[in-house]
């Protein structure tokens, strides 16, 4: 959307920070304690859940995760932690490889690993206990070892931080937590943490994982003796970090549990509005993190659900052997199952959204009467959403790539779940890949608006170490977010270009090197990351495939058409449409206030990809919303190209290409 409404505020000082955030203009340190300072709560909180909902629409993600803490045994003495004990102690524990193979079953998609720095465990224990994870679990994502972790394996084994995160990445890792940050002051940490690393080893820790495509997470340990300037200060060395390296996954603020510590606090927990007010003040501070973290853990799931409509927009997940804030004295039950997470985010008003790892959804779980709509999460697609009602009872967003559209929409649910009405239609219209609506069109009526393009794209990009012709036999990276523009680069390479036997790839944002590859097909924000960030390293050429499609054939090439399914009720599919015609009729006419330009309305979501607002402007000038005849002839070209191919492939009259 990138688009804000207009609101009042109790407290007038919040106005010239709305007028900021409305403008794409980034706050500053003083903004942040001007926030802090207001007694306005309700007002910081609406500003912060527009922010939200500009980002992930109407969603709240959770996922099916089990925390593991493999040892309490530590070397350290931090006097924050009710956790750990000195080894010798009575209370010391030591998990075996088979123990915590036990706490986990298939249908988990993350396990979250931290714990005690153990003084004897060898380097070889730590890699077979996440392969064997990864080999009893393969579908179960390992999120593994804090910062201060990583740090204390490469002291006692002698390795650097590569090397360290290298032979876990191979073991299997593939994300980590973002715990060890506490807040980044020296004055607290020798206070209360002297032992443990500072923020500078933190950051070349994560820094060094993100240079190598492992993504992480932050946190923020808040409510002890930190100043709120300290706060602030913790923020924005985060989001100075993000503008660095776009590595961090979420935000997270841990509220202090003060236990037994001993550790002399105002109050034995902090308050419900400092709590509410730093979950806030964090989604409006740290523009460049796509999501902060409601957790529920130690905020208690009541404050979290009041969270969610205060710029939390995930709710970590049912976790399960938590220990670690327990022994600190948090008063939340020790597992929410997953029925009581959903039932949590719809008490809030938002929609459940299942994800894995890296926040790709698996599966939304909307109120039967919700009808859900794809809002489509790149740039080229924001023109779409800036009239959709801010709070419907009929209507939610979910922000999803293409190809998970496609997937989700062709979802009915088991049995069970239709039964509670989960599930049940679990999307409803969208944007959506027009290769995945020719195999839904049975189920969904094509509207006529869509994503098109006559000439760059610019944001569909195959980049290459070699021209087109010379790819015959090489291995290409292929985006796991989209299914029609796979399918054009097939077309274009054996039907343009006579290529039939490369191989395609499934490779994750994350992958730690492209450097076995020949070339990389990218869409969306991170192709017009790679493109105005000079290219992709190693790949010299880029070739934009809707340029090469509208070459060839001399006519537009569609990405995505606006979809809706045939048995959305009738009011829901009439509040669709209305809100998508208002929304293209103001891109189209901009009033004064938006500058009378196209790029108003993308210019935060723009600056978040290094782009200016006359660069958003170029950019979504390009691209045909409204479709007429032309974009239809175009659709059905591209079919008849399609199924030409692979007619020829199923007569074995052509070397299919190889895709996973």
């Amino acid at each position: 959307m990138s688009t804000f409404h207009n609101l009042t505020f109790r407290d007038p000082a919040l106005q010239p920070i709305w007028d900021k955030v409305r403008t794409g203009e980034r706050l500053s340190k003083e903004d942040g304690l001007a926030l802090y300072d207001s007694p306005d709560l309700i007002g910081i909180g609406r500003m912060a859940n527009s922010v939200a909902r500009d980002k992930s629409g109407d969603s709240v993600y959770f996922v099916l995760n089990r925390k593991l803490e493999p040892t309490n045994i530590c070397v350290l003495s931090c006097k924050f932690c009710d956790f750990a004990v000195k080894p010798g102690s009575e209370q010391g524990y030591e998990m075996t490889i088979a123990e915590m193979l036990s706490k986990l079953r298939p249908d988990l998609h993350e396990v979250h690993i931290t714990g005690g720095l153990h003084p004897k465990w060898p380097w070889e224990f730590y890699l077979e206990m996440v392969r064997q994870i990864k080999t009893n679990f393969p579908n179960v994502d390992v999120k593994a070892f804090t910062a201060v972790e990583i740090d204390f394996f490469s002291k006692k084994f002698k390795k650097s931080h590569e090397q360290v995160l290298r032979e876990l990445w191979d073991a299997g890792l593939r994300t980590m937590p973002g715990g060890g940050a506490e807040v980044f002051s020296e004055r607290v940490r020798k206070r209360l943490f002297h032992q443990k690393i500072g923020a500078k080893a933190w950051f070349d820790v994560h820094r060094t994982a993100h240079r190598m495509g492992i993504q992480s997470n932050v946190t923020m340990l808040y409510g002890h003796i930190e100043t709120l300037e300290e706060r602030i200060e913790h923020m924005l060395r985060v989001r100075e970090c993000q503008d660095e390296t776009h590595g961090f996954l979420s935000f997270i603020p841990l509220a202090f549990q003060p236990g037994n510590t001993g550790i002399k606090v105002r109050n034995d927990f902090t308050s419900a509005i400092d709590d509410l007010k730093t979950i806030a003040i964090s989604r409006l501070m740290l523009d460049n993190v796509p999501h902060i973290k409601a957790y529920w853990v130690m905020l208690t799931a009541e404050v979290a659900t009041i969270a969610l409509n205060f710029g939390a927009d995930d709710m970590d997940g049912t976790v399960g052997e938590e220990r670690i804030a327990h022994d600190a004295g948090a008063i939340s039950p020790m597992e929410l199952a997953k029925g009581k997470l959903i039932s949590i985010i719809h008490e809030a008003g938002k929609l459940p959204v299942e994800r894995d790892v890296w926040y790709k959804p698996i599966a939304i779980h909307p109120k039967k009467e919700w009808s859900v709509v794809s809002k489509m999460p790149y740039l080229n697609s924001v023109p779409f959403y800036n009239s959709f009602p801010e709070y419907s009872n009929a209507i939610k967003l979910a922000p999803l790539a293409p190809r998970v559209f496609g997937t989700l929409a062709g979802q009915a649910g088991t049995p069970d779940q239709q039964q509670a009405g989960r599930l049940l239609h679990a999307v409803h219209a969208g944007p959506m890949s027009l290769r995945d609506y020719m195999n839904l069109s049975d189920d969904f009526e094509k509207l006529d608006y869509g994503v098109a393009v006559k000439g760059k794209a610019n944001s569909v990009l195959l980049f290459s170490k070699y021209d087109w012709r010379e790819l015959a036999g090489k291995r290409i990276a292929i985006t796991s977010e989209t299914s029609t523009s796979v399918e054009l680069l097939r077309v274009l390479l054996e039907r343009r270009f006579g290529i039939t036997e490369c191989t395609f790839h499934r490779s994750h944002a994350t992958d730690q090197s492209l450097e076995g590859f020949d070339a990389v097909l990218l869409i969306g924000d991170k192709a017009l990351e790679a493109a105005y960030g000079g290219g992709l390293p190693s790949f010299d050429k880029a070739f934009d495939l809707a340029e090469e499609w509208c070459a060839w054939k001399e006519m537009p090439f569609v990405f995505a058409v606006w979809a809706i399914r045939k048995d959305t009720p009738e009011a829901a599919r009439n509040e669709i449409v209305q809100s998508l015609e208002r929304s293209l009729d103001n891109y189209s006419t901009p009033t004064p206030f938006q500058g009378g330009g196209r790029g108003w309305l993308g210019r935060e979501h723009g600056a978040r990809l290094g782009m200016s607002e006359a660069e958003v402007a170029d950019y979504l000038s390009q691209f045909r919303y409204r479709f007429t005849l032309e974009e239809h002839a175009a659709m059905a070209e591209f079919e008849m190209e399609w199924e030409s191919l692979n007619s020829m492939e199923d007569a074995e009259m052509s070397f299919p290409l190889s895709r996973v």
